[in-house]
């Protein structure tokens, strides 16, 4: 599949957080090995408190929670800037549509 192999950047205000390395394509999502920067840590705990939300079937408190992931960083395609995401990072492993 075309996107096996990509490098996707997770970007705040023009600082690079990480990278996503795309390792498996199941539509709608794409999954990866997700490369932090040191940057990365001060929003990691949005992505912890998210899943945690999300894993507690909390889902309008996870809407809120995302809001502020989906406000404040960019995904890019190696095409360019992604319009819409929902993504999620855990540890060393990201999935996102």
């Amino acid at each position: 599949m075309g996107f096996l192999g990509e490098s996707w950047r997770l970007v705040r205000a023009g600082e690079l957080l990480g990278e996503i390395v795309i390792a498996e394509a199941d539509f709608p999502w794409l999954h990866g090995w997700f490369v932090p920067t040191a940057a990365f840590g001060a929003v990691q705990p949005w992505f912890e408190e998210s899943l945690a939300l999300l894993d507690a079937e909390e889902h309008e408190r996870f809407d809120a929670s995302y809001q502020r992931i989906a406000g404040a960083l960019s995904l890019v395609a190696p095409a360019g800037p992604v319009a819409e995401f929902l993504l999620h990072v855990d540890g060393g492993r990201a999935w996102f549509r």
